[in-house]
């Protein structure tokens, strides 16, 4: 059974770029080296082919897998989404009560995730202890330096 993978638009299409890579260049490249050690002559003791392989064997799991999360992709409808409680795909600003720190943050899939750009993943726990959650809820947050206490500032999409 495969693991239903959520997307937004422009994570799936990522994926697609990415497998068309693979596929359309990566693949053709690692079978143009194969070729080119099997030409060298005897391949039981030929190093060049015996990476090559390896590198065929692991591109050809990484497009399976790529094939595979594509597959069983199901796409975030951002039109549906509302700003009553925290959820993914909602920007989220947050205040920390111990130091009055303001920060803002989308949830997205586990996937998309970019902190530079302010991107947390669902699975964080950050993103978990605020889910469900609504504007002025305090939430006591569990991350390595210890205990925080949060404060739901804005809710946006």
């Amino acid at each position: 059974m495969s693991q239903i993978t959520y997307l937004t638009k422009e994570g799936l299409q990522r994926l697609k770029k990415e497998l068309e890579q693979l596929i359309n260049v990566e693949r053709p490249a690692i079978s143009k080296q194969i070729g080119e050690a099997i030409e060298k002559g005897d391949i039981s003791e030929n190093a060049e082919y015996d990476a090559a392989k390896d590198a065929q064997g692991m591109l050809e799991a990484k497009i399976a897998g790529l094939q595979s999360k594509i597959a069983n992709a199901r796409i975030l409808d951002e039109s549906k989404i509302n700003t009553s409680k925290v959820q993914i795909l909602n920007k989220v600003k947050i205040k920390n009560r111990k130091n009055n720190a303001i920060m803002q943050y989308m949830i997205v899939p586990e996937g998309e995730s970019n902190l530079k750009q302010g991107k947390i993943s669902a699975t964080t726990p950050i993103a978990k202890g605020l889910m469900g959650k609504k504007v002025g809820d305090v939430v006591e947050i569990k991350v390595p330096s210890g205990l925080i206490p949060f404060e739901i500032v804005e809710i946006s999409i």
